[in-house]
């Protein structure tokens, strides 16, 4: 890889009015073990990524208190503590884990507090550029969850507050309580179910940040069509998909993770990758 690789080319996004950042980022959550849980397999090699992110001009890294749990905080403050001035991390609070795999909602305000407080404690900052709240808590009114975020914002804890898988329903009425400057829902070429939040992000200049951004389906298979585009650029369909989500929204900030710098320096080189108007309207033609 040349060592000119960088992700400028992605064109950069302000969060909150405050924050530039450019559109591709890194989404860490890979970096911990099977299940999101634990430790990576090779710790040594999940620091070098994260390392490397930096140095390709990755501005925003995306994380979760729910991500080991506590594991993935910790790598990136032992990685790239302290920080380089312009780096923005995001975490997330509000989901609780049991084992493997199990996630569950909990969205109490004394436990959201508590999040935070940890979550300063293993990032090992005073205030969290952006904190989202991961899941909406269904027993729990959501003004009481956003409520307990806002006062910890206004407590100098808290620079800017994020949802995470919502509609454009959840956004508007979470705006009454706080000022919400991003969502970060599911999304790719193959998966556009939450396209009206993504609309609503787009009407209010807030930041859609889609985790899973590859996908799946007859759209990334092997032959099909993203993959037949990617052999006429030169490309693989991972930049290739990831380019279309650069393409498809100016708010868009894509965050796909891996534990391979190998794969990240793949990831980054999507950046710079231009279609022209037809082809796009071909890719997203259903299969």
């Amino acid at each position: 890889m040349t060592t000119h690789l960088s992700v400028s080319a992605s064109g950069s996004f302000t969060l909150g009015g405050d924050l530039t950042v450019h559109r591709l980022g890194f989404g860490a959550m890979r970096l911990t073990g099977e299940g999101v849980w634990g430790d990576p397999k090779d710790p040594a090699e999940a620091r070098r990524v994260l390392r490397r992110a930096v140095e390709l001009g990755i501005n925003f890294i995306d994380t979760a208190d729910a991500y080991g749990p506590g594991v993935n905080e910790r790598l990136i403050a032992e990685a790239l503590h302290p920080y380089p001035k312009d780096l923005v991390i995001a975490t997330k609070g509000g989901l609780t884990r049991q084992g493997p795999e199990e996630w569950e909602p909990v969205g109490r305000p004394e436990y959201l507090r508590q999040c935070v407080e940890m979550s300063l404690r293993r990032l090992k900052v005073e205030r969290i550029d952006l904190y989202q709240l991961h899941r909406i808590d269904k027993q729990v009114p959501l003004e009481d969850s956003l409520g307990a975020l806002a006062d910890l914002q206004k407590a100098g804890k808290i620079r800017h507050i994020g949802l995470s898988e919502v509609t454009a329903e959840d956004m508007e009425r979470a705006a009454k309580t706080a000022k919400i400057v991003s969502a970060q829902n599911e999304y790719n070429i193959g998966n556009r179910q939450s396209g009206n939040t993504l609309e609503y992000c787009e009407k209010h200049g807030l930041a859609f940040i889609p985790w899973f951004p590859i996908g799946g389906g007859d759209l990334v298979k092997p032959g099909g069509p993203l993959d037949k585009a990617a052999k006429r650029h030169h490309a693989t369909i991972v930049q290739l998909a990831l380019a279309w989500l650069l393409h498809r929204s100016k708010v868009m900030l894509p965050i796909p993770g891996t534990s391979s710098v190998a794969h990240l320096e793949e990831n980054a080189g999507a950046a710079s990758l231009q279609l022209d108007e037809s082809e796009w309207a071909e890719l997203e033609k259903p299969a």
